[in-house]
């Protein structure tokens, strides 16, 4: 499938995104986590266009072709969301369907919290509410472990000379040994890596955690838009044990598992996973 390339000025920086779908159906939003750009939807796309949706999925600011304002302040949780509402209000006057995966769920979670009016339905993929994050890497070790990485993304300088070393081979392994044998091609990563090498990229993906640690994440208790979690319980970053404490903070939530998919459940089994999500969107 072809999609469309466009690109909007929000919240005083440049979004890129893909889009496809009637421009009539139903607006569906989709939002990349780390170390991703709007390809690592491209299944979803593909596919709720042809079932009639309006899909779009920007590069969040810091990626691939999108604005890179320097500075960590640019990148806070709150900034972030500010850019998601903005760009709804600017494409439609109709509520939407707001979907995220890891970093693009935690925004996820935040604009269904700070703009609830915008959102018909949220669907986050293998991110916890930030709450529940929060209070795990508090109290659980085994989460703190899985997310050494945050920590040392914490780190001046090193993080992007590690991450660019050997073409950027640490972020490639990040994915691929995480997920499923084949879930990502051989083309997928060049695509990744000529998304990593725009000037200025890499920095700005970590400032992502550097401008956000989790001790700082704030949003409400409550989530009143109904909402979708889908968990790969493979994960390898983030403790399955969060999910049904974030899907507890959903007044309309329902969670599902599947059991043999790892972080990149979209990527590994998109039939299955396009399918829970299409349900959910079609149900009253």
């Amino acid at each position: 499938m072809e999609f469309e390339e466009k690109t909007y000025q929000v919240n005083k920086v440049t979004l890129h995104t893909r889009e496809a779908g009637p421009a009539d159906g139903t607006l569906m939003l989709f939002l990349h986590g780390f170390p991703e750009f709007w390809y690592g939807w491209k299944h979803q796309l593909a596919y709720f266009a042809a079932n009639g949706f309006r899909v779009i999925a920007p590069d969040q600011r810091g990626y691939n072709l999108s604005s890179k304002p320097q500075g960590e302040a640019a990148y806070h949780l709150n900034i972030l969301s500010t850019d998601i509402a903005e760009l709804i209000k600017q494409v439609t006057n109709q509520k939407v369907i707001l979907t995220g995966h890891d970093w693009g769920g935690a925004v996820a979670w935040t604009v269904a919290d700070r703009y609830p009016e915008l959102l018909e339905k949220l669907i986050v993929l293998n991110m916890p509410h930030p709450e529940v994050m929060k209070s795990f890497l508090k109290s659980h070790p085994k989460q703190m472990l899985k997310s050494w990485y945050a920590g040392f993304f914490q780190l001046p300088w090193l993080p992007e000379a590690v991450c660019k070393a050997f073409n950027y081979k640490i972020l490639e392994l990040s994915m691929t040994t995480s997920a499923a044998k084949n879930a990502f091609s051989s083309e997928d990563l060049k695509y990744y890596k000529t998304a990593w090498k725009h000037p200025g990229a890499l920095k700005a993906m970590l400032h992502w955690y550097r401008a956000n640690p989790v001790a700082r994440l704030e949003i409400s208790e409550s989530i009143e838009v109904p909402t979708l979690l889908l968990w790969g319980k493979k994960d390898t970053f983030l403790s399955e044990e969060m999910a049904l404490p974030s899907i507890e903070k959903c007044t309309n939530g329902q969670l599902i598992f599947l059991k043999d998919a790892s972080h990149w459940l979209h990527h590994e089994n998109p039939e299955l996973v396009n399918r829970f999500m299409f349900n959910f969107v079609k149900a009253s």
